[in-house]
């Protein structure tokens, strides 16, 4: 079963391996496992069709529990995990799907990302081959990583002969990543954000409400709208409805690229806000 996008009305991006996921989609990152079932149960209200989590946000359960009472058909949503560090190796790979696909209430799944690259275990080529496995053997659509960088990408190309579908890093106006990017293009990887509003903390620069005025919409507006022109796959998290109903209303204008190259100009050398992944270690 593969995600349809006949009923939705936000544009998807054709990931390297055929599928399609939506460009918009719905994050849950730090919200208890209750409330992710009452915010995922209101983004599929307002239209929202995909639906990030991960097995350390621990709200699996939360979110899966929306996902069955929404009534909407399986093959219009498109729901990503995410496999935590100290799970990963072949072996404990397998399991941990498992448990996550017990948690989340499903048979299928449509993306399964290594949450980080973890060089200090090293263990990230075995666990992709796990990824694989699963893959063929019809239990997820599209296989990914998340927070890897341009070296590990290219190790673990190299090792595992596929390229993973997707990479989830974090990206928005003060860290834009234009080196990555350029790299999962020339590769075929899909770009998906993170931390797509900069945690809150962009929300006050002045030329997000000087654009955001010119076009009668919020900051977070015409900063999801950059993503979406950008070509990123984009993951917003709120736990409040209006934010949510306005977070998924970002197709009814258009950028020009004045306003674009005006956001890519925030662009700074420390504007990462979470972990570097190369020295991450958890």
């Amino acid at each position: 079963m593969t995600y349809s996008a006949e009923t939705s009305t936000v544009p998807t991006i054709v990931l390297n391996d055929g599928t399609s996921i939506p460009q918009l989609g719905f994050g849950v990152w730090q919200v208890p496992d209750d409330g992710a079932q009452a915010a995922v149960t209101e983004a599929l209200k307002v239209g929202y069709r995909s639906i990030d989590t991960a097995k350390v946000y621990e709200n699996e359960t939360g979110t899966g529990r929306a996902i069955a009472e929404s009534g909407i058909a399986r093959d219009e949503l498109f729901i990503t995990t995410k496999l935590w560090n100290d799970d990963q190796g072949y072996d404990s790979t397998l399991k941990a799907f498992d448990a996550s696909m017990d948690r989340l209430g499903l048979e299928y799944l449509d993306l399964y990302l290594i949450h980080w690259q973890q060089l200090d275990r090293d263990k990230y080529i075995d666990t992709f081959k796990a990824f694989q496995k699963l893959k063929a053997d019809g239990r997820i659509g599209s296989i990914g990583v998340s927070n890897f960088t341009i070296p590990t990408l290219e190790k673990l190309i190299d090792a595992v002969g596929e390229t993973p579908s997707i990479n989830q890093v974090e990206l928005h106006p003060r860290f834009v990543q234009e080196e990555l990017r350029a790299f999962h293009t020339s590769k075929g990887i899909a770009t998906e954000a993170w931390s797509p509003l900069g945690s809150g903390t962009i929300l006050d620069e002045p030329v997000f409400a000087k654009i955001g005025d010119a076009h009668g919409v919020t900051p977070a507006q015409v900063i999801l709208r950059w993503h979406i022109q950008l070509g990123n796959v984009v993951i917003p998290k709120s736990v409040t409805p209006k934010r949510i109903a306005s977070n998924f209303d970002v197709f009814g204008f258009e950028l020009s690229n004045d306003e674009i190259q005006q956001i890519n100009a925030l662009d700074s050398a420390d504007g990462r806000t979470g972990p570097d992944p190369d020295k991450f270690s958890s």
